[in-house]
């Protein structure tokens, strides 16, 4: 604590609470000043309540597109008790609803493995426009992008790794319903066979409880003997497989189910299902198309 009663803060401290490297703040301290202003007895200079007001206008302002030289400068006028400027907060604002600058920054912090920031831009626009525009405006171009650049031998591996793990977490979430379910019996998600990117299960989940729909989560792996038991146990208004491989999306795994009534309807997603034979499936061709076929299934 400081002379004043306000909490000091050391570097890691700080790094940790913005979502930055300490050497960043270093570089931030030595380029622009925006250092620690206080001492502590004994030890060395300590960031006040005002120091980390800056750096976190610095950081929004410089990942909703500003230099890092007029965000310094904006982040340097803030003064005691001071909210952030109007016009500050209007550009912030304007630039997170650019979705172009958007995927560029979330592309940026993903492989800087910043995960705060990751997390932080995909659970606001979650909250903001829901799980199916998120996916398919944010999450999916993204994702085709750092994907494309690993295969280029221009990305690391760590960073897709850590961005399926952050964007799991965030769906996850997400699914926490806000009132009753709909649907009396659960709807069955699943990933057969070997299957074990279940990124897309994890976003259906969520866009579904964002309609107070319940689910079974099977995940990854899933063996047809433990489909066929809940199927046969929960009798589930709809079935639905993602298969990213071919050798995964097998036809006889649909033809395999339990013949129960009421039918459940049996929907199909991901490139490695072979449609044509899979005449007694429906193939859903994105999440707001899962979303809607596993609505008109349970009757809502």
């Amino acid at each position: 604590m400081s002379a004043t009663g306000s909490e000091l803060f050391t570097v890691a401290a700080v790094a940790r609470r913005i979502g930055v490297a300490p050497a960043t703040l270093r570089t931030w301290d030595r380029r622009y000043g925006l250092g620690p202003s206080r001492h502590a007895s004994g030890s060395h200079r300590r960031y006040s309540d005002l120091d980390v007001a800056r750096l976190t206008l610095m950081r929004k302002l410089i990942t909703s597109g500003v230099t890092p030289a007029d965000a310094a400068s904006k982040a340097l006028a803030l003064k005691e008790k001071d909210g952030v400027p109007k016009e500050i907060r209007k550009k912030i604002t304007k630039g997170i609803d650019s979705p172009e600058l958007l995927i560029a920054t979330l592309i940026r912090a993903a492989n800087a493995l910043d995960h705060k920031l990751v997390e932080e831009i995909i659970t606001s626009q979650i909250k903001k426009v829901g799980v199916i525009i998120c996916w398919r405006d944010l999450i999916t171009p993204v994702l085709i992008e750092i994907g494309m650049n690993w295969e280029k031998g221009k990305g690391d591996i760590e960073v897709e790794h850590m961005l399926t793990e952050v964007l799991k977490r965030s769906l996850r979430i997400n699914k926490v319903m806000q009132t009753k379910p709909i649907n009396s019996r659960p709807v069955l998600l699943a990933c057969p066979g070997e299957e074990l990117h279940t990124l897309a299960l994890h976003a259906l989940a969520a866009a579904l409880a964002e309609r107070n729909i319940e689910v079974y989560f099977l995940g990854a792996r899933t063996p047809i003997s433990a489909l066929s038991a809940v199927v046969k146990r929960s009798a589930p208004p709809a079935v639905f497989l993602w298969a990213t491989m071919a050798s995964n999306g097998d036809h006889k795994i649909v033809s395999a189910l339990p013949k129960i009534r009421p039918t459940p309807r049996i929907l199909l997603g991901g490139p490695g299902w072979k449609i044509e034979k899979c005449k007694a499936a429906t193939f859903v061709t994105d999440l707001d198309h899962a979303c809607s076929e596993i609505t008109r299934a349970i009757g809502a």
